[in-house]
Order: structure tokens, then C-alpha cells, then sequence
């Protein structure tokens, strides 16, 4: 998503000016806030990134684990990560920024980029989800997403929207769609009607800022977006049943320079042949492969 200079962007914008200035950035900003603007210039329209993370856990009565890492391979450190999927054996990724976004098939073990293909109108890319032999892929802002073949990545179709679009997951029939609410939307595929909604809630609160999506074990996952923690839901109720805490997987020295330069933790692929799920993260060095206790 090209959040303009609303919250997402804004903190990309800093990390090209400090990278630029070699320390030229704000660092005395509040993550998420938006910034003040010259005197003459029109305020950023409002968007769902708008505001500050939530302070989730909420209630320490809800499960909280970590992950145990098996396996850790390189992953573009300059990729914006949006969603991320396994399809069989395959790997997809979903890239993220203005005129930045593609779709890339992924190699696991070397994170080389095997096939790629651009976001039509150097839109924002969004999350990603395969279903019946199509590979659908949100946009943030546009109210648009487009239709690839899993193949070879052509584009064969598109679909429309309402509202903003963050992450995206399957059950295997139905399309999961967060848009940075509290409220997750299943979709038919084929039309992307809106079939119902539920509220995701913790502790009677709502949860904000749900981003990439993944279907496990007959729970949908999401990133709260600026946070180490994903939530584990319950799709028939909303509630969420436990947190995963990913705090640990980067070093303290990489999780600063990521943040640094406005990255944080987004990206599951459930591997169902082994019960595995893989984690990574916008700009992270790493991707890993890890099993959570349940």
C-alpha cells in the first residue's frame, strides 16, 4: 500500500531520508503518527493506517507462545512484504509500496526471485491468497485487485472492492479479506461478495490493524500490523483464541535495523504437507520456518 504520507508511507518516506541524510530522520517520531505538514498543503486523506498500533495482548488470560525456528533462509531485505503463501511446494510473495509492488514466485532455501510480475498501474500491492488455480492479489487503496495465473504469473483477470485492502487468506472455498478494521469480510471468490463479517476481539476489545492473513488448522492468523504479535482467530466467532510472539526471531540488532528503516513482521505461509508455518517480515533479512505449540 502506498499509504501517501499517511502512517505506512510516512515511515518509509523517514527511512529513505535517513538513509539519504546518514541520520537525517526524526527518530524522535511516534511510530504511526502522522506528520505535520509544510503550511499550504492538504491534509493526507484519512486511512485505516492511520493512528497508533493497539497494545495487544489485552488481556493476559489469553495464550501467548512463541515459535520454535527449525530452519532459517535469506529473504529480500529490501522487499516490503505484504503476503506471503505456500501453493504445494511453491513459494509466492506479494511486495508492497507505489510503484515498488509485483508478484514474485520465490526460491525457499536461496530467496532467489524465480518469476516476477509488476502490480498493474504501479498500484500498492496487498496481500495474496491461490484458490482454484488463481492468484489474487489485493490492493491497498484502489478498491482493485488483480487475478494472475500461478503458473507463469500472467495476469488473467481482476476483481473489485470496497474500501481498503490489507491481507488475504483461503479456507480452501472462501476468501478471507482484513482491511487494517477490526473486521474481517468472507468473500465468494469468484465475484467477491461479501458473504459476512465477524469482529475479531480480544478480551471484549477490538483488534485493529489485522493484516496479512493465513488459514491454519481451521484458525485465521494475522499480523497486527506494528506489533511482534500475530493473532490466532477463531473464523466462526472472531474471537481471538491466543497470540504467537515473533519478538525473538530477528536479533535485537536486526529488529533496530529493520524498524529503522520502517519494517516490521508480516508475512505466514502455512506448509500443511508438514505441519510447519513459515514467518518473515516487511525488509527482514530472514525468513524461517518454525513450529508453534498449540
Amino acid at each position: 500500500m502506498t499509504r501517501g504520507v499517511s502512517a505506512r508511507w510516512w515511515s518509509m518516506a523517514v527511512t529513505m531520508a535517513f538513509v539519504t541524510a546518514c541520520g537525517g530522520g526524526d527518530s524522535g517520531a511516534t511510530p504511526g503518527a502522522r506528520p505535520t505538514l509544510p503550511s499550504g498543503m492538504m491534509a493526507a486523506a484519512v486511512t485505516n493506517a492511520d493512528g497508533s498500533a493497539p497494545a495487544v495482548p489485552f488481556a493476559t488470560s489469553t495464550p501467548v507462545v512463541r515459535p520454535t525456528v527449525l530452519e532459517r533462509f535469506p529473504h529480500d531485505s529490501l522487499a516490503y512484504t505484504q503476503g506471503l503463501l505456500l501453493d504445494g511446494k511453491r513459494l509466492f510473495e506479494s511486495t508492497g509500496l507505489e510503484g515498488q509492488s509485483e508478484v514474485r514466485e520465490v526460491a525457499l532455501r536461496t530467496g532467489r526471485v524465480i518469476r516476477h510480475t509488476a502490480t498493474p498501474d504501479a498500484a500498492f500491492g496487498e496481500g495474496i491468497a491461490v484458490l482454484n488455480d488463481r492468484l489474487y492479489q489485493l490492493t491497498w487503496r484502489r478498491g482493485r485487485g488483480t487475478v494472475y495465473s500461478p503458473a507463469g504469473l500472467r495476469v488473467i483477470d481482476s476483481v473489485r472492492y470496497d474500501g481498503e485492502g490489507w491481507g488475504l487468506a483461503t479456507d480452501g472455498s472462501s476468501l478471507y479479506q482484513s482491511d487494517g478494521t477490526s473486521i474481517v469480510r468472507v468473500l465468494e471468490p469468484k465475484t467477491f461478495t461479501v458473504m459476512r463479517t465477524f469482529d475479531v476481539r480480544e478480551a471484549g476489545q477490538p483488534v485493529r490493524w489485522l493484516n496479512e492473513l493465513e488459514w491454519v488448522n481451521d484458525e485465521l492468523w494475522a499480523n497486527v500490523y506494528q506489533t511482534n504479535f500475530i493473532a490466532r482467530i477463531d473464523p466462526t466467532s472472531g474471537t481471538v483464541k491466543g497470540w504467537v510472539d515473533v519478538s525473538a526471531l530477528l536479533t535485537s540488532d536486526e529488529r533496530t535495523f529493520v524498524g529503522v528503516r520502517g519494517g516490521t513482521a508480516n508475512g505466514i505461509a502455512y506448509d500443511r504437507a508438514r505441519d510447519m508455518v513459515l514467518l518473515t517480515g516487511k525488509l527482514w533479512p530472514w525468513l524461517f520456518v518454525v513450529t508453534v505449540p498449540r
